[in-house]
């Protein structure tokens, strides 16, 4: 979705839209859900703070003015809100890899001894990384935000953002022995998914 139909609805939205609510929902509900579903145990704890994260949005909306806060940015600090409230409460933090290793059915037990194998590697290398570092990683390309949106959801500078980013990746390369150069890099990310690729 692009800036300005995101801005249209969400001014709809503030006039009592819930059509463009609705929209706006569909739009982030997958990013949001992905982003908790990486940082609480259940799966059943993250469609519930998932949707208390929409309710809060929809109570809060008519406040929420742009300001140049992007309204994504905004939406992703109610969810880290929202789970920072919930670990207060429980200690029961999962990362976001521990989330990814749950197998479909579909996947035979080669493949999913091979998937377990590479995430075991991933999941020790993210433990190495800062807090930050590891929410920087999670919000940026788990949940897609952008380097702004990223920088509004955790209340830091885009700079340290960026620098919390190169850090972490220069950390995972190290960790898990990939090591590329400029063009390489280049290319992997150009043929990269689309999904995984996060927005400047």
């Amino acid at each position: 979705m692009d800036d300005e139909t995101l801005d249209r609805l969400v001014a709809e939205a503030k006039a009592g839209d819930a059509e463009a609510f609705a929209a706006i929902f569909d739009a982030y509900a997958g990013p949001v859900h992905r982003f908790i579903a990486s940082r609480v145990n259940r799966p059943s704890d993250a469609e519930d703070l998932t949707q208390l994260v929409f309710v809060k949005a929809l109570e809060a909306l008519p406040r929420y003015e742009v300001r140049g806060i992007p309204f994504g940015g905004w939406l992703f600090r109610l969810a880290r809100n929202a789970i920072i409230d919930q670990a207060r409460t429980r200690k029961d933090h999962l990362s976001l890899v521990v989330a990814m290793t749950r197998e479909t059915e579909e996947a035979g037990p080669e493949a999913r001894a091979a998937l377990r194998d590479d995430l075991d590697r991933v999941a020790a290398a993210l433990r190495d990384l800062t807090e930050d570092q590891r929410e920087v990683i999670e919000l940026r390309f788990f949940a897609g935000l952008s380097v702004l949106e990223t920088a509004i959801a955790m209340g830091r500078q885009e700079g340290t953002i960026r620098g919390l980013q190169f850090r972490a990746i220069a950390s995972l390369r190290r960790s898990l022995g990939i090591e590329v150069g400029p063009r390489e890099a280049r290319e992997r990310l150009s043929t990269a998914p689309v999904a995984v690729q996060a927005r400047p």
